[in-house]
């Protein structure tokens, strides 16, 4: 099973999601701007993708610049403000097990299967 934190109004989380239907693969929906990951879950999900914070961050987000966030800001700051600000979170993300990917592009939720 996957776990995917989906938002539906986006087209490249709906294009993974189709993916993966399309794969036969069973998949549980987070709508996670209604239903926000936990701080813990942002650190667990951050390690299994293996790279900074920033790197699971919509950083061209206006949001992302109005909280004056930055490649340079403390990892627990950019942790802090995607379990605050959970729109700031990159989307999809897809976990499987011990690993985890973001969606873009939509092929690399493969590497999951």
């Amino acid at each position: 099973m996957i776990t995917y934190w989906h938002n539906p109004r986006c087209s490249k989380s709906r294009a993974g999601l189709a993916l993966l239907q399309d794969k036969g693969v069973e998949v549980r929906q987070r709508l996670y701007l209604s239903d926000p990951p936990s701080l813990g879950e942002i650190k667990r999900v951050q390690a299994l993708l293996g790279g900074g914070a920033v790197d699971m961050m919509r950083a061209k987000d206006p949001l992302f610049t109005e909280l004056r966030l930055s490649r340079d800001t403390p990892e627990a700051e950019l942790q802090a403000a995607m379990a605050t600000h959970t729109a700031l979170i990159e989307r999809p993300i897809a976990i499987a097990g011990d690993r985890a990917v973001i969606g873009r592009p939509t092929e690399a939720i493969e590497t999951l299967l």
